[in-house]
């Protein structure tokens, strides 16, 4: 699996790697916007946040998820360049390597009920995640609303967990925040 995936993403990059320097901003947009996207899918069939309606069809407002495990541990904004579809959703990565760690392991660096605010979760409703306002907990990645809602959060973040690992799946998968 793992040569299989290497060269799918060689192939995706050759076209960028061999092209000439261009100092046109519309051509090297449009080489990228043609690049292609790996697409991953599992069972998940859960809202995820891609911003309010008539927005861009991108989880976590486009940060590397694979950057908040990583490294320092800080977020940074991902790239069209570097893009993995997952369950219909394109995630935007740093790096072809964190692209490629995600898609291999993707239920492990996607954020927790579909990029929505934790706290909104835990009471059933949804509301977008901030991308800079989060906790990796045990292992998984969690966002939050604004930075009132973060303090709230934190309170009881294993209570808050629970609640929403309980009330998140009764969201249909077709709701977005805006419409909750």
């Amino acid at each position: 699996m793992n040569k299989t995936f290497l060269a799918a993403i060689m192939m995706a990059t050759l076209p960028i790697a061999c092209s000439s320097p261009s100092s046109d901003t519309a051509e090297n947009t449009e080489t990228t916007e043609a690049a292609t996207i790996v697409e991953v899918s599992d069972d998940m069939k859960l809202p995820v946040f891609t911003g309010p309606a008539g927005s861009e069809n991108v989880a976590v407002s486009g940060y590397d998820t694979v950057s908040y495990f990583e490294g320092d541990g800080v977020p940074v904004e991902g790239s069209k360049e570097h893009r993995v579809k997952y369950n219909g959703v394109e995630y935007h990565f740093a790096s072809a390597e964190n692209a490629a760690k995600f898609q291999a392991e993707p239920a492990k660096f996607a954020p927790q009920y579909g990029g929505h605010c934790a706290w909104a979760a835990s009471r059933g409703k949804l509301a977008s995640g901030d991308p800079k306002l989060y906790a990796v907990v045990d292992g998984k990645l969690y966002l939050n609303f604004n930075e009132k809602v973060q303090e709230t959060w934190n309170t009881d973040i294993p209570g808050f967990i629970e609640k929403a690992d309980e009330e998140f799946p009764k969201i249909p998968a077709d709701a977005r925040y805006d419409d909750a």
